[in-house]
C-alpha cells in the first residue's frame, strides 16, 4: 500500500459511483419507450414524416447508447478501484507494481496503472 490517504479517494469514489449509477438510470428512462412514441406523427403515421426529425431521434438514441456504455465501463473501473482499496493495494501501478503518483489518482481516482505504464498502454 502506498502513503497516500485512501479514506479521502474512497469518498471520491463512492460519490463518483453514485452519480454515474443516477446517470445509467436516467439514460435508460429517457430510452425505455418506442422510438415510435418519441417520434409521434413523425414515425408515418401522418402527413408530417420528416427524414430528419427521424434521424435526429435516431442519433440522439445512439449518442446515449454511447453515453451509456462508457459510463457502464467507468462504473466498472470504479468498482475495481473500490476493491483494490478494500485489498489493500490501491495507488499500485498493475503493471510494473511502482506508485501511481497522487496527482494521477486526483485527476482519475479509479487510475490502476502509473501515467508511464498507461501511455504504452494507449500505444496499443
Amino acid at each position: 500500500m502506498t502513503s497516500i490517504d485512501t479514506s479521502a479517494f474512497r469518498t471520491v469514489l463512492v460519490q463518483e459511483r453514485v452519480r454515474i449509477v443516477d446517470t445509467i438510470a436516467h439514460l435508460h428512462e429517457e430510452h425505455n419507450r418506442p422510438m415510435e412514441d418519441e417520434l409521434g406523427e413523425l414515425a408515418g403515421r401522418g402527413a408530417d414524416n420528416h427524414l430528419g426529425d427521424m434521424a435526429t431521434v435516431t442519433f440522439d438514441r445512439e449518442l446515449d447508447e454511447g453515453l451509456e456504455e462508457g459510463a457502464i465501463q467507468t462504473l466498472a473501473q470504479i468498482d475495481r478501484a473500490l476493491a483494490r482499496l478494500d485489498e489493500g493495494s490501491y495507488g499500485v501501478c498493475e503493471r510494473c507494481g511502482k506508485p501511481i503518483a497522487e496527482e494521477r489518482l486526483q485527476a482519475r481516482p479509479w487510475a490502476t496503472l502509473c501515467i508511464d505504464d498507461q501511455r504504452l498502454a494507449d500505444r496499443g
